[in-house]
């Protein structure tokens, strides 16, 4: 049986500890932590929303820095009793900037039960060998939030949506994925604003809402590119990659990633389906990292890139991605390359 994507054990612990906190349940110490700044930033602001009220936030919250602070700063704030309220409210946001932070374990070892504690490392983890930690783990709660793969955003954006009672087409989803990158607050950002020009009795969300709300064309696009190079579709491809070069914030390295990954997914099913004789719609899914809405296109791209032409596509993109960073002619354009590149993977 397949295992669950990382980030669904991490949504279903935020979801905890924001369901926790709306009911008066905290724990003395939180380390919010991890790649991916999502979920450790809507934990921390709904500890932050729930645990004191707004008159009573005067006294018995401080929130720190940790560029403008140290750890015994912290944990004396810690230690003081609340004023007039059930709970004392400390919050170390950017922790991972303070350098004495692994000291901060030693509060953790004996926290105050009428502190709340929160340590928030954005973008970064605590190191789990050492006493932080460790401790935290013991005495409190930590989550970590690890940045999704490129092709587990169109599942994510799935699940997003359908928690907040929403469909969305698998293509919309890719398409939205392909603008946001695996940034999920950029996605939840876009999200907003378009749910704020979405018709309120509407529940599905189209390919078309995201092109009109959002600002994007799926016809230059790398979702498009790779559906062409999947059917050899040379006139489509060229075309769209002459536009998608010639656009000001294209950039050949992040062009090279998206169709690698795309390529790799696909010797990866091939490589499966050597070893296993076949595989069932669901089997590719979960391999692909994608919905079933796209098996056809993925069917029709192994059909036409058997794994040694796959290979070779492969060798093609590592070499125009070294060339894209520096090692082409000083002369020598990003669109120059991206056509040639393109080319090359269609007479494969």
């Amino acid at each position: 049986m397949a295992k669950n994507p990382a980030y669904k054990d991490t949504a279903a612990l935020c979801n905890k500890i924001i369901q926790d906190a709306q009911d008066g349940n905290f724990s003395p110490v939180y380390l919010l932590m991890g790649d991916e700044p999502y979920y450790p930033d809507k934990a921390c602001e709904a500890i932050i929303d729930a645990a004191l009220a707004p008159e009573e936030r005067d006294f018995n919250q401080t929130i720190f820095y940790g560029l403008d602070t140290d750890a015994a700063t912290v944990a004396s704030e810690a230690r003081c009793y609340p004023m007039m309220a059930e709970r004392r409210l400390v919050v170390l946001k950017e922790a991972q900037s303070m350098k004495s932070l692994e000291d901060l374990a030693t509060y953790c070892e004996e926290p105050l039960d009428s502190t709340v504690l929160v340590i928030l490392m954005r973008g970064a983890k605590a190191d789990k060998r050492k006493a932080l930690y460790k401790t935290v783990s013991k005495m409190g709660i930590v989550m970590e939030s690890t940045a999704l793969r490129d092709y587990e955003v169109s599942n994510w954006i799935s699940d997003f949506y359908a928690s907040r009672g929403l469909n969305i087409a698998p293509d919309a989803a890719a398409l939205l994925g392909e603008f946001a990158g695996t940034s999920l607050g950029k996605i939840a950002l876009e999200t907003d604003k378009l749910l704020k020009n979405l018709p309120q009795e509407e529940k599905t969300v189209t390919a078309e809402d995201i092109e009109k709300n959002v600002g994007i064309s799926r016809q230059f696009s790398i979702f498009e590119l790779t559906k062409a190079l999947a059917a050899k579709n040379s006139q489509s491809a060229l075309f769209i990659a002459a536009h998608m070069g010639s656009e000001a914030k294209f950039a050949l390295p992040m062009a090279t990633a998206a169709i690698f990954g795309y390529f790799y997914r696909i010797l990866s099913l091939e490589a499966q389906q050597a070893a296993k004789g076949s595989l069932s719609p669901q089997e590719k899914a979960a391999i692909l990292g994608v919905s079933p809405f796209f098996l056809r296109e993925y069917d029709q791209a192994i059909a036409n890139y058997p794994i040694p032409k796959c290979m070779r596509v492969l060798a093609v993109i590592e070499d125009y991605d070294f060339k894209g960073k520096g090692g082409a002619p000083q002369d020598t354009e990003d669109r120059e390359l991206f056509l040639e590149m393109v080319s090359k993977i269609l007479v494969i």
